[in-house]
């Protein structure tokens, strides 16, 4: 029967273990000292052989001519172990064996010698899916064990242990497998296999695997199932579901020409192609990733083959640091959209837009830098508006779409008109407030303790007594700065509104000068 490969070539012995050299060491010196622990937690990511050194441990400390830190594989108890099948070895599944009852009948079982070997060891799989309950159970069979018992503690999750149970045991930190460990593993088992990849190839397996020998294990078994003993990089990436550099080159592409359209047509033909959008999501923030590591720092970080971790140092060349890592929170983002999305094409195509429109941002030191190279040109002295504006000059202002008086103006005005109609309460509130006109309104700006004598039909009153007919009236709360109200200030924001750099200013960003203050008098 046919046995997959990760099963098959599955390590017997601590030199088999890819990486994970402090766990080796640590566990060899251990049983060649006799320091073995009665329990132990190995915690890390899937596929990085936790289960695996428990299997190897377990034979180290049963073999007939041990313990040994090295197994000699022909005993009954070696064999036995390997297979699965010895009798004083219990592997248990904690997911489904996780409750109080199943934590009972192991401290019950604890309590008998074993059959035969010299330890009873205890592996227990996904150990941090046992119930709290369960694990107070276990406490104190844990913490004081008989001699001839092991507990081994498997998990994903190590954070999830209750520290009376970790504070018990000796915990192990399985790290991710680097990834030219990964390509030279997989290398080894394709010749063991006879299977002909190249190097591009075993680094699109290992990338598949992030870490995990299981993983890549597994995905060269579907890759050797669909493509026979000769792989080619294109076909398995197709089958796996990845995109190619050349395929994700597009999109930098587009940014460099600042080209919607191509995204566009990236994200058509995606979907033409019958592609998961959300997993292409997740490549590109990869792939942004690798651009910025490719950038900023060593190449040798990039989890790929020597010449993709070249190529992608020359594109990202074409972009800065800023925009790479603008690029990659983007499409972070757009990932995490993707997962909740009932409109993923649309998603899609949005995100991919606005990566093309941040392309555009202009840092704001190069946007101040070009104020003072084209000077804007100089304001023409104003005219002094007449007391009241004639029919003609009213009807020119509505046409024309500016307003009669000035700010200034209408503040003074106002306030005259308003303390000649007996109001002087509101002719109070408007000295104190700051006045924005256009031809149909007037917004004031009125500090809080001023509100309640801001009422618009006085101000109505007073714009009719003034103009000769009612404008719109609105009134908002907010600070005013006293300089404002203040002797020369009108001339004083005058003559700021009329310099050149913030004329231009205004010109590059927009927005109202809402208020000018002299830092001299500060």
């Amino acid at each position: 029967m046919y046995q997959v490969i990760a099963r098959k070539y599955r390590p017997q012995t601590f030199a088999e273990v890819v990486n994970q050299d402090h766990v080796k060491n640590t566990l060899e010196n251990a049983i060649a000292q006799n320091r073995i622990a009665h329990g132990y937690i190995f915690s890390g990511q899937r596929g990085t052989g936790k289960t695996t050194v428990a299997r190897i441990l377990a034979r180290c400390l049963n073999c007939f001519s041990g313990p040994a830190s090295t197994p000699c594989g022909r005993c009954s108890s070696c064999v036995e172990i390997a297979a699965g099948g010895a009798v004083d070895v219990i592997e248990i599944d904690a997911a489904s064996n996780r409750g109080i009852n199943e934590m009972r009948e192991l401290r019950e079982n604890v309590r008998y010698r074993p059959a035969r070997d010299r330890y009873k060891v205890f592996i227990i799989d996904e150990a941090h899916q046992i119930t709290p309950e369960a694990f107070n159970a276990l406490l104190k069979t844990l913490e004081e064990p008989p001699e001839w018992v092991v507990f081994v503690l498997c998990t994903t999750e190590a954070h999830k242990i209750p520290a009376t149970i970790a504070s018990r045991c000796q915990h192990f930190a399985f790290r991710s497998v680097e990834f030219e460990a990964l390509v030279e593993r997989l290398a080894w088992v394709s010749k063991q296999e006879g299977i002909t990849a190249d190097a591009e190839c075993l680094a699109v397996l290992a990338q598949a695997g992030e870490g995990s020998v299981r993983d890549s294990l597994s995905a060269l078994d579907q890759a050797i199932a669909c493509c026979g003993t000769t792989l080619r990089a294109e076909e398995v990436r197709a089958l796996l579901g990845g995109f190619s550099l050349e395929t994700l080159y597009k999109v930098t592409q587009a940014l460099q020409e600042s080209s919607p359209s191509a995204m566009l047509a990236i994200v058509d033909d995606l979907e033409r192609n019958g592609h998961n959008l959300q997993h292409f999501a997740r490549e590109l923030a990869r792939y942004f990733r690798n651009l910025l590591v490719a950038k900023v720092a060593d190449p040798r970080l990039i989890a790929a083959s020597a010449e993709e971790r070249e190529r992608l140092r020359q594109i990202s060349s074409a972009f800065s640091e800023e925009d790479l890592t603008r690029y990659l929170q983007l499409s972070l983002d757009l990932f995490k959209d993707l997962q909740y999305s009932l409109q993923p094409r649309f998603h899609l195509e949005l995100g991919l837009v606005r990566l093309v429109h941040a392309g555009r941002l202009v840092a704001i030191e190069e946007a101040l830098g070009g104020l003072s190279q084209s000077p804007a040109p100089p304001l023409p002295p104003p005219k002094p508006p007449p007391a009241r504006p004639s029919p003609f000059e009213l009807d020119s202002a509505k046409k024309t779409g500016a307003s009669v008086f000035s700010d200034a103006e209408w503040k003074q005005k106002l306030h005259a008109a308003l303390v000649e109609l007996g109001m002087p309460f509101t002719a109070d509130g408007v000295e104190h407030s700051t006045v924005a006109a256009t031809p149909t309104e007037l917004c004031f700006t009125t500090p809080k303790e001023f509100l309640l004598s801001m009422k618009p039909d006085d101000l109505n009153k007073a714009v009719r007594h003034v103009l000769g007919r009612p404008m719109k009236i609105q009134i908002a709360a907010g600070a005013v700065e006293a300089a404002a109200a203040a002797p020369g200030a009108y001339e004083l924001t005058g003559r700021a509104l009329a310099h050149p750099e913030v004329r231009r200013f205004q010109e590059l960003f927009g927005g109202h000068v809402r208020t000018v203050r002299n830092l001299k008098e500060s």
